[in-house]
């Protein structure tokens, strides 16, 4: 069995992809659009090209994602996808990344499990955690 995220957009999921492959070292390996899909003369115009189904690899990560028709998408609330990093430079770099044209939830800080720690929603609508870790005692 695997676990996969799935993520939904209300219309950019084709733009943040592609941000997330240039910016994240990511891979984009599938992106289909309605108007790819069988009946497609059923659909709304304004579906047409949007992203009916990606897959991107970010890391050791594989996220799925779609957009959704108008007026049924809803912000990503109560999960993160989390990133976690090797040192404080790239902590830093991927906040103000992310964070640009964003909402910062809590902003880049140290604390007593983190090098840095911050939680926000960049400006596509999906929440991350970015963190660079302490070591911990081992349990």
């Amino acid at each position: 069995m695997k676990m996969h995220t799935y993520l939904n957009y209300d219309g950019n999921c084709a733009e943040a992809l592609n941000f997330y492959e240039k910016h994240l070292g990511g891979k984009i390996v599938a992106m289909s659009t309605y108007g790819q899909m069988p009946n497609a003369k059923n659909l709304a115009p304004e579906m047409e090209n949007k992203v009916l189904h990606a897959r991107i690899v970010i890391g050791d990560a594989l996220l799925m994602a779609s957009d959704m028709p108008p007026g049924r998408h809803q912000p990503m609330r109560s999960a993160y996808l989390t990133l976690t990093v090797d040192s404080n430079e790239e902590a830093e770099r991927l906040y103000a990344l992310l964070t640009d044209g964003g909402e910062i939830f809590m902003k880049m800080e140290e604390t007593f499990f983190a090098h840095r720690f911050a939680m926000l929603r960049d400006k596509f609508g999906t929440s991350w955690m970015l963190i660079h870790e302490r070591p911990m005692p081992a349990v």
